[in-house]
C-alpha cells in the first residue's frame, strides 16, 4: 500500500467522521430539546419506550446519546430501570439507520448533496434552515469520505499480511474483540460500522469475517454509557449493565447462529452485489431480532442488574440529579439537563427562604438543621454547575445556546446568594433567641405579608417561557417594587414601635437586618426573572419533572 493510498485513506476517514458529526449536530440542533422531552415523558409503557428509543436514536444518529440521556433520567429518579430497558432496546434498533443510509448506492451524487448543503449553510438565513443544510452537507461529505476510504483500501486486497489479519476475524473471538475495542475507542458504533462497510466495499473483508466484528461493535458502543454512569448513582449504573447485558446476550445468540447455521449466506443473498448493504442488513437484523427475543425478559434483565450491583446502605450522598459529566456533544441535551439542575438548585433556595422565614414567624427551629444541610447542597450544586458550564463552554455551539448557558451561569450565582440570605435569616433567629428578643404581632404580620409577596415572585419565574412572558415579567417587577415599598414602610413602622416602647433595640436591629435580607432576595429573584425572559426560557417547576421512585 503506497503512501498516497494511506493519505487518501486517512483523508477519507476524516471526511467520513466529520460528515457524521455534521449530520448528528444538525439533527440535534433541529430537534434535540423536543426529543429529550419526548424521551422524558413517553416511556411509561415499555412498548412505547422501544418506539421512542428507536425514533430518537434515528434522529440524533447516536444510540450513545439516547443511552446517556436514559442514564441521566434513571440517575435522577425520573425513569424506572424497567422503563429504561425498553428505551435502550429501541436505541439499538435506531442506530442501524446510519448503516442503512451508508448502504445506499448514491456515491455519484455525494458531491451534489454536499454542495447543496454547503450553499444552505453559507448563504441562507435562519437557524433551522442552517441546521437542515448542515444535515444535508454532512450526508454528502459522509458519502465522499466513504468513497475515498473504499478506493484507498482496494490495494489491501493484494496485501498478504492484511488479508491474513482479515481472515483471522473468521474466528468469532478475534472478530468480536476487534469490533469491541475499535468501537469503544471511537465511541460510535455508527462510525465503526460505516468503516467496516468501507472495508467491505473495497473488497478487503467478506461478510463471513465482518459479521463477528459487527457483533463486537454492538458491545463496544456501550462504553459511552459506562463512562456517563461513573459519576452517577447505583441505579444509573444498573442501566448501563442492562445495556451491556442486552448486547452481550444478543452477540452470544447470533454468534451461535452464524457459526452453526448459514446465517451470513442467507443475509448476503438479499443483496448479493452490495457488500455495504449486507453489513447494514446484518446490523439491523441483529438488533431487531435481539429486541424481539429479549423484550419479554426485560424485567429479568433489570433483576440481573440488581444481582450484579446489589443495594448498599448509605451510598447515596450529595449528587447531581440531572447533569452527566460525560456528554457527547449534543448541546440541546446538555442545556436541558443543565436547566433541570439549575431548577433543582432554585427550588432548594426557595425552600430555604420559606423555612427560614417560618422559623422567624413561628419561633420554632425545627427546620434549622434542614436549612443548613440544604445550604451545603446548594453550594455543592453551585460548584458543580459552574464546573460543568466551564467544560461545555469550550465546545463549538450555536450562538443562542452559548447565550443560554451564560444566562444560566449568572442565574446560578443569584440562586447561591438567595441561599446565603436564608442562612443570614437563621442567624438572625439565633441572635433573637440568645438576646431574648421578640417581635410584636404587627412586625410578624409585616413579615408574613412580605413572605407572601416573595412567594408570588418565585412562582412567576416558572412561567416566563409562556406566550404572555412579557406580562409575567411585568408582574415580577411590580412585586419587586412592592417589596421595596414594604421595606421602607416597615422600617418606619419599626421606628414608631420602638419610640412607643413596643420594641426593644435588639429586636429593632434584627428586624431591620431581616428586611434587608428579604429586599435583596427579591432583587435576586428579579434578576433571575429578567435573565429567563431575555433568553426565552423559564426555570422548570418541580411538577414538570416526572419523579418516579424506583421500585425495589
Amino acid at each position: 500500500m503506497a503512501i498516497s493510498d494511506i493519505l487518501y485513506l486517512i483523508g477519507g476517514l476524516a471526511l467520513f467522521l466529520f460528515g457524521m458529526k455534521m449530520m448528528s449536530d444538525g439533527l440535534e440542533a433541529v430537534a434535540g430539546n423536543k426529543l429529550k422531552s419526548i424521551l422524558e415523558r413517553l416511556t411509561s409503557n415499555r412498548f412505547l419506550g422501544v418506539l421512542v428509543g428507536l425514533v430518537i436514536t434515528a434522529a440524533i444518529q447516536s444510540s450513545s446519546g439516547t443511552t446517556v440521556m436514559v442514564v441521566g433520567f434513571v440517575n435522577s429518579g425520573m425513569m424506572k430501570l424497567t422503563q429504561a430497558v425498553g428505551v435502550i432496546m429501541g436505541a439499538n434498533i435506531g442506530t442501524t439507520v446510519t448503516g442503512q443510509l451508508i448502504a445506499l448506492d448514491i456515491g455519484a451524487l455525494a458531491p451534489i448533496i454536499a454542495f447543496v448543503g454547503v450553499i444552505m449553510v453559507s448563504f441562507m438565513k435562519g437557524q433551522k434552515v442552517t441546521s437542515i443544510g448542515q444535515i444535508i452537507a454532512g450526508l454528502g461529505i459522509l458519502f465522499i469520505g466513504m468513497s475515498m476510504m473504499s478506493t484507498a483500501m482496494v490495494p489491501l486486497r493484494d496485501n498478504a499480511k492484511f488479508i491474513e489479519m482479515m481472515v483471522s476475524f473468521k474466528n468469532p473471538l478475534y472478530g468480536i474483540l476487534a469490533g469491541t475495542l475499535f468501537t469503544a475507542l471511537i465511541q460510535s458504533s455508527s462510525a465503526s460500522v460505516g468503516i467496516l462497510q468501507a472495508l467491505a466495499v473495497g473488497g478487503v473483508i467478506g461478510l463471513d469475517s465482518a459479521v463477528y466484528v459487527l457483533f463486537g461493535q454492538n458491545i463496544g458502543t456501550c462504553i459511552t454509557a459506562v463512562l456517563a454512569s461513573l459519576g452517577a448513582n447505583r441505579n444509573a449504573k444498573r442501566a448501563t449493565v442492562v445495556h451491556l447485558s442486552f448486547n452481550i446476550l444478543g452477540t452470544v445468540i447470533f454468534v451461535m447462529l452464524a457459526y452453526f447455521l448459514p446465517l451470513t449466506d442467507w443475509v448476503a443473498s438479499w443483496t448479493p452485489s452490495r457488500p455495504a448493504a449486507q453489513i447494514a442488513n446484518m446490523h439491523t437484523l441483529f438488533n431487531i431480532a435481539t429486541t424481539l427475543l429479549l423484550f419479554p425478559f426485560g424485567n429479568y434483565l433489570a433483576k440481573l442488574s440488581y444481582l450484579i450491583l446489589p443495594e448498599k446502605e448509605g451510598e447515596e450522598g450529595r449528587k447531581l440529579l440531572y447533569l452527566q459529566r460525560f456528554q457527547i456533544g449534543h448541546t440541546a441535551i446538555a442545556i436541558s439537563q443543565l436547566l433541570d439542575e439549575v431548577a433543582n438548585m432554585f427550588n432548594l433556595a426557595k425552600d430555604n427562604i420559606s423555612m427560614a422565614l417560618d422559623m422567624i414567624i413561628t419561633r420554632k427551629e425545627t427546620n434549622l438543621q434542614a436549612i443548613r444541610e440544604q445550604e451545603e447542597y446548594i453550594d455543592y450544586l453551585n460548584m458543580e454547575i459552574t464546573r460543568y458550564i466551564s467544560e461545555i463552554s469550550g465546545t463549538d455551539m450555536p450562538r443562542q445556546d452559548a447565550e443560554t448557558i451564560n444566562a444560566l451561569f449568572r442565574i446560578t450565582g443569584n440562586i447561591e446568594r438567595i441561599g446565603d440570605h436564608a442562612i443570614n435569616i437563621t442567624e438572625h433567629y439565633q441572635m433573637m433567641i440568645s438576646h431574648g428578643a421578640e417581635f410584636s404581632k404587627h412586625a410578624i404580620g409585616e413579615l408574613v405579608e412580605m413572605q407572601s409577596q416573595l412567594q408570588c415572585m418565585m412562582s412567576q419565574v416558572n412561567l416566563l417561557d409562556l406566550d404572555e412572558g412579557d406580562e409575567v415579567l411585568k408582574q415580577v417587577l411590580i412585586a419587586e417594587d412592592k417589596i421595596d415599598d414594604m421595606n421602607s414602610v416597615y422600617r418606619q413602622n419599626q421606628l414608631a414601635r420602638i419610640a412607643k416602647g413596643r420594641c426593644t433595640p435588639e429586636a429593632c436591629v434584627i428586624y431591620n437586618e431581616i428586611l434587608t435580607d428579604l429586599e435583596r432576595v427579591a432583587d435576586h429573584f428579579m434578576v433571575i426573572a429578567r435573565e429567563c425572559h431575555d433568553n426565552s426560557f423559564a426555570i422548570p417547576k418541580e411538577s414538570d419533572n416526572i419523579l418516579i421512585q424506583e421500585e425495589k
